[in-house]
């Protein structure tokens, strides 16, 4: 990062002056260029000004759009937090979230107003909001009234919710030097720079959506924003659009795969793809790889309070160099340089540096999630802003090689007791992708009858359930083998693109009542 950038609003103004004419976003309708999305929310935070004046959080109720791109511009020009809300949730979650973040004020774009309309009465969120199409957005000419920017490197950038283990919404609060730090490493890394075309998979209230926008304008690259049905066929938006780069969960692979493959081959210009969100298996990245021959794979991790991503692995070309792991994902690898960890006894990785957050927005949050130079437990009993010596405790389960490489075994609180046992749901599901013609599976614990049981749901081809229990005894205790194998098309994903497991075990928890009474 140049030395006289110290926000996001300036990385993306810095490039605007060195890159006027080039487009900065591609929407299915035209392009638009950086200067004109820099005047555009240049105007739109002139009218957020005008309207309600000095603002410190701003809520984005729009996706995919001009609004969109410019609201979260506009705020981070006024110095403001950027809140964003997603249309796919409910409006009792999207009003908690204004009434937790002290929303200001809402920019709605067309999609955002649709949505404000058809909330039942009274639970729309209780915020002034501004509305805006991107005709009226891209007609509008700044006046030249703002103020000198004046925010800083340890403001606020954006704040975004996790359910959190209580199921209420948790504040991520990342500062602008957090994602600094971030983009100082990814952007040479992938090589980005005008005339790259990057995927933009991610809602906005995902934080690898930060990676889209950002890593993109900080190398004067293009966003190359899909329409709706292109969110389904990534194949055809990686091929029809002419990526450059890919970003995205691993499930997007095996929901092409579903779609009837990834033909090998088809995407030679694609140079980089990348993977994050969740374990990467080395099946997903096979049937990538064919598809995308000319191009480098990498797995990266990151929890949203290390902002992004804080660890890399590079696939060699060479299919034989990948290296075995225990559960057949690919590695997470190595932490980015200017990052520190430790292994906990019990396989917890904990990070600290530059991209670790200060803190949850509400302090008792804080509690049981930071760890002390030297020290094996929580340190921060009462909550409080950790200090920055502190590691972030991930929650997540790694085994480190002999070579320094880390490879994700799974969360923590994936470890279940059944019958007296504590076992890892991962070594499960990694049992039955073993088996042929089994392509994804996921493992969950669900209480039947007087008990807590294990089920599993799978996709690819039907198996009988006796061979799939043969393939798990072979590794398991007979004892602790599912008894319930559902077979389905593709596995349900949550708004973030991921599997999501609080669905799966519902969806075999039915089965077991149809097969089990």
């Amino acid at each position: 990062m140049e030395d006289h950038i110290s926000t996001l609003y300036d990385v993306f103004a810095a490039t605007a002056r060195r890159h006027p004419e080039l487009p900065a976003v591609e929407l299915s309708a035209s392009p638009i260029g950086y200067a004109e999305l820099e005047r555009a929310a240049e105007a739109l935070a002139e009218n957020i000004t005008a309207a309600h004046g000095s603002v410190r959080s701003v809520a984005l109720l729009a996706a995919r759009s001009g609004v969109a791109y410019a609201g979260y511009l506009a705020a981070l020009r006024l110095g403001a937090q950027v809140v964003p809300l997603n249309l796919k949730y409910p409006p009792r979650r999207n009003s908690a979230i204004c009434e937790l973040a002290d929303v200001d004020v809402i920019i709605a774009d067309a999609s955002g107003q649709q949505w404000l309309e058809h909330c039942p009465a009274g639970t729309a969120p209780a915020r002034p909001v501004l509305r805006r199409t991107d005709d009226e957005l891209l007609a509008a000419v700044p006046e030249g009234s703002l103020p000198a920017p004046t925010a800083g490197p340890d403001d606020i950038a954006y704040l975004l919710f996790t359910s959190g283990s209580t199921g209420r919404p948790k504040g991520v609060p990342i500062r602008h030097r957090n994602v600094l730090a971030f983009l100082a490493h990814t952007v040479p890394r992938y090589e980005v720079g005008p005339g790259c075309r990057m995927s933009h998979t991610f809602d906005l209230t995902f934080d690898l959506s930060v990676y889209d926008l950002f890593v993109t304008w900080a190398g004067g690259a293009t966003l190359v924003v899909p329409e709706a049905a292109e969110l389904l066929s990534p194949v055809d938006y990686a091929v029809n659009r002419r990526l450059t780069h890919w970003f995205s969960v691993p499930s997007a692979v095996s929901a092409a795969a579903g779609l009837g493959g990834l033909p090998a081959g088809r995407a030679p210009e694609l140079r980089h793809s990348v993977f994050c969100g969740e374990q990467f298996t080395y099946a997903q990245a096979e049937a990538w790889s064919a598809f995308a021959s000319a191009s480098v794979v990498e797995n990266i991790y990151g929890p949203t309070e290390l902002t992004l991503a804080c660890a890399e692995f590079r696939l060699p070309k060479d299919r034989g160099d990948w290296p075995e792991t225990v559960n057949d994902t690919v590695p997470i690898g190595t932490v980015y340089p200017g990052l520190e960890y430790v292994v906990t006894d019990d396989g917890e990785l904990c990070v600290r540096g530059p991209q670790r957050f200060d803190g949850y927005l509400d302090p008792r949050d804080d509690r049981n999630r930071f760890l002390a130079p030297g020290a094996s437990g929580d340190d921060t009993p009462g909550g409080g802003a950790p200090d920055a010596a502190r590691y972030y405790r991930t929650g997540d389960r790694v085994r480190r090689e002999d070579d320094g490489t880390l490879v994700h075994l799974g969360r923590l609180d994936n470890q279940v007791k059944i019958r007296g046992y504590r076992v890892e749901l991962g070594e499960f599901e990694t049992l039955l992708r073993r088996h042929p013609g089994v392509r994804e599976a996921v493992v969950v614990p669900v209480q039947h009858r007087d008990a807590t049981e294990l089920m599993a749901c799978y996709t690819g081809e039907p198996a009988r359930e006796a061979e799939l229990r043969r393939t798990l005894a072979a590794g398991m205790p007979v004892h602790l083998v599912p008894h319930v194998f559902l077979h389905v098309d593709a596995l349900p994903l949550n708004p973030n693109g991921k599997t999501d497991r609080a669905i799966v075990a519902k969806l075999v928890a039915e089965q077991a009542k149809l097969t089990r009474p």
